[in-house]
């Protein structure tokens, strides 16, 4: 199974003779969607696969063929658009305040974990190096191994704070003119772009200049910069001095090859892969560029146990001998290494502290006996652990609202947290329907936030003196989207006694940053799993759980709820997509077109999420797009950070940016951040759309899709419509094949190790 992530597979070998005219950094705000753009399998299969009946939802025929759509992702962002919302910058500080406590624990507690620990100690300086890399402010060497002070916070009151109507972008800290100026002429020397000057500087520093003279591989540290480039760059500047054999080259690239990875889902590469993949980039001794990261820092070296035990010995005197252990060596970057152990740290400690006395067994038992079947094993789990593992489609959500429904009764205060605003006040409406009709409900009031909400003090409950969320009950919705960074921020957010629940979908993709925390966790087997055991309802939840145990056949669909619109080449792809949304569906089965969604594989193509998004705009908002593009009543998506896809519509545009409405929230985007973080939104991704439902969804699957297709995909894309769904068809077997043949991407991460080590498994 390679754990080598996609970039170093098909990019070229980078050699010191590569060109530098195309040092450039590659377009902004493209990185978000990086995950489901790689390809996952070949489209070879045999049967038929059709869901339901071909044609239009209106009875209208469908000619077509090959489609020419792209599927790659584009670029990596740009280091101009480091500045961030307010949003983010709220949730950055919140993160800053859980680092501190994360360092504490780790500093202070080497012996096993005990219930009920205090945090102590003074360190906060492990989220500031870590968004001081990610948002290019610093390098990943001076970033960990010798961090600026950080602004801090005091702790946070025991009160809610106010929700953000708006989203300002945070003043970015300016570069001086005069460091602008050298990088300028050390970049114009060797004939690189003058373009890429602040860039450098921003993730450099004030010496930026002499950092490149002394190392010119330190360009590859700037988003958007490829090792090719970074080659020309240095074979410019150095000359005859420049070599493959560089070790300044091999310790950049090793940094470089461990950031693509963690791009690709990867918290850390085993090591052959690693040395294979710097082979590739011709470096002659990929061993020794290894170990020369290794000590300088700039990565980790890490020796777990492989997940399958040795086999056992053939014959009694093979018994004898010892046998040795066999060890899987891995090399990751510090800030995932750190990720992952404060996660299984925090993890550990929910699951043996004592959960909170809260009422008998006996009540709890009532509780669980009063609530339906599912719901009330659910119940029952959560009564007596602090980390349960709760795994069902979209029906499953009741179960979670009715074990918030029984804590409440208990005097428990219980919230949930779900990754997009739309999942959050879905699942208020949910908690709503648990009440009584007279709202006679007595106990602690329960509520819904979003993640991001939650961490940064907008949203949720407040917190305690020290620093804890004031809460003793947690649901976490659509678990898969969480990745290392946050879990282990979350589960560092909560006090000793608390219960977690993870709630999700383990059939859907993974999450857009580095991990699998819900795979890894379920794997494990250290915590109790609930499986809900109610049905998604209608022709579309059965063809849903058909393709999540690797089935794809036909429903019976009365109502035209599945259609399939069968097209031969990219332009037939596009012009029946966009007669789906603006006429047959709204006359055939009475969905608007603001309430339909088209998904795709990527943004690039013939039939990706741009041109899609520009025929649909054509049809149903036509305007000149004064603002970037932009015009009122546009549909859009806003990344305000990378992995975070909101849905919106523009409202207006003025000096102060653009205004959106993104879930009955106004944001305004500044007008240097309107191109790196929206995008139009009537076309989407399937990572954009996980957490979403829409009343109705296209699904575009264009003939050259075929390799990006892989069974979660289709079963997220399938999976957001909810009364309807249309699937243009244009890949033939390949779709069948995916379901049956082919699973999720694998990824490299060391939490189930992590976890095994510190707790005993389950039954």
């Amino acid at each position: 199974m390679s754990t080598e992530p996609e970039t170093t597979q098909d990019a070229e070998p980078g050699t010191p003779g590569a060109d530098t005219a195309a040092v450039a950094p590659e377009p902004a705000g493209e990185g978000v969607d990086r995950v489901e753009d790689e390809p996952s399998g070949e489209g070879d299969a045999s049967g038929e696969g059709d869901a339901s009946g071909e044609g239009d939802v209106s009875g209208e025929g469908a000619e077509g063929s090959d489609a020419d759509g792209g599927t790659g992702t584009e670029g990596t962002g740009s280091a101009e658009g480091a500045a961030q919302l307010s949003e983010a910058a709220a949730e950055l500080a919140a993160q800053r305040v859980e680092r501190e406590r994360i360092e504490r624990r780790k500093a202070e507690k080497r012996t096993p974990i005990e219930a009920g620990g205090k945090l102590s100690g003074t360190a906060a300086d492990l989220l500031a190096a870590v968004r001081a890399v990610e948002s290019g402010e610093k390098p990943v060497a001076t970033a960990f191994r010798a961090p600026e002070p950080a602004p801090r916070e005091a702790a946070p009151e025991p009160v809610r704070r106010p929700r953000p109507t708006a989203a300002p972008a945070a003043p970015a800290r300016a570069a001086a003119p005069e460091a602008v100026a050298a990088v300028r002429a050390v970049l114009t020397g060797a004939g690189a772009p003058e373009a890429l000057a602040g860039p450098v500087v921003a993730v450099l520093g004030e010496g930026a200049g002499d950092r490149l003279r002394e190392d010119p591989w330190q360009l590859l540290r700037v988003p958007g910069v490829r090792p090719e480039q970074a080659d020309g760059f240095a074979r410019a500047l150095l000359g005859a001095e420049c070599g493959p054999d560089d070790e300044r080259r091999g310790t950049a690239l090793t940094v470089w090859l461990l950031e693509q990875a963690a791009v690709a889902g990867h918290t850390a590469l085993d090591a052959p892969a690693l040395t294979a993949a710097l082979s590739q980039r011709s470096v002659p001794d990929p061993d020794a560029a290894v170990q020369g990261a290794l000590a300088e820092g700039e990565a980790l070296v890490f020796q777990d146990a492989p997940a399958t035990a040795p086999p056992a010995p053939a014959s009694q005197d093979d018994a004898e001998e010892p046998q040795e252990r066999p060890v899987r060596v891995l090399i990751g970057l510090e800030r995932y290494a750190l990720a992952e152990e404060s996660l299984a740290d925090g993890l550990a400690r929910l699951m043996n502290s004592v959960p909170k006395e809260d009422g008998s067994a006996a009540d709890w038992e009532r509780e669980a006996a009063s609530a339906p079947r599912s719901a009330g094993e659910l119940i029952r789990t959560a009564a007596a652990h602090g980390l349960v593992l709760h795994t069902g489609g979209e029906a499953s959500r009741s179960e979670a609202a009715a074990l918030l429904h029984a804590a409440r009764a208990l005097g428990l205060r219980g919230w949930a947290a779900a990754h997009t605003p739309g999942g959050r006040d879905g699942f208020a409406e949910r908690l709503a329907r648990q009440e009584p009709a007279d709202g006679s409900t007595g106990g602690p009031a329960t509520g819904a936030a979003t993640v991001a909400g939650l961490l940064s003090g907008a949203e949720g409950p407040a917190r305690d003196a020290d620093g804890a969320l004031d809460l003793d009950v947690l649901v976490v919705l659509d678990a898969p989207q969480l990745d290392v960074e946050t879990a282990a921020v979350l589960a560092e957010s909560l006090p000793d006694g608390a219960r977690l629940v993870l709630s999700g979908d383990p059939g859907v993709l993974w999450s857009a940053g580095p991990g699998r925390v819900f795979a890894d966790l379920l794997a494990a087997r250290v915590c109790p799993q609930a499986a809900s055991r109610t049905p998604d309802p209608g022709p579309i939840g059965e063809l849903v759980s058909g393709i999540g145990i690797g089935e794809l056949g036909q429903v019976e669909a009365p109502g035209k709820e599945v259609v399939i619109v069968p097209v031969r080449d990219a332009g037939e792809a596009v012009h029946r997509t966009v007669q789906l949304v603006a006429d047959s569906v709204p006359r055939a089965i009475g969905v608007p077109a603001e309430q339909t969604q088209v998904i795709t594989p990527g943004h690039g193509g013939a039939v990706g999420t741009r041109a899609l998004n520009t025929a649909l705009k054509e049809r149903l908002n036509p305007g000149p797009g004064r603002f970037g593009g932009f015009d009122p009543g546009d549909r859009i998506v806003h990344s305000p950070a990378p992995g975070r896809a909101l849905p919106g519509r523009v409202v207006r545009a003025d000096a102060e940016g653009l205004h959106l409405d993104c879930s009955g929230a106004p944001v305004v985007v500044p007008r240097e951040r309107v191109e790196q973080t929206v995008r139009h939104g009537w076309a989407l991704t399937a990572h954009q759309a996980v957490g979403l439902r829409w009343p109705a969804v296209v699904v575009v699957l264009p003939g050259d899709a075929a390799a990006a297709l892989t069974r979660p995909w289709v079963y997220t894309a399938f999976g957001r419509a909810e009364r309807h769904l249309s699937v243009v068809h244009g890949v033939e077997q390949a779709l069948p094949h995916a379901v049956a043949e082919v699973p999720q991407k694998p990824r490299t991460t060391r939490l189930q190790a992590l976890l095994k080590a510190q707790t005993p498994t389950a039954d």
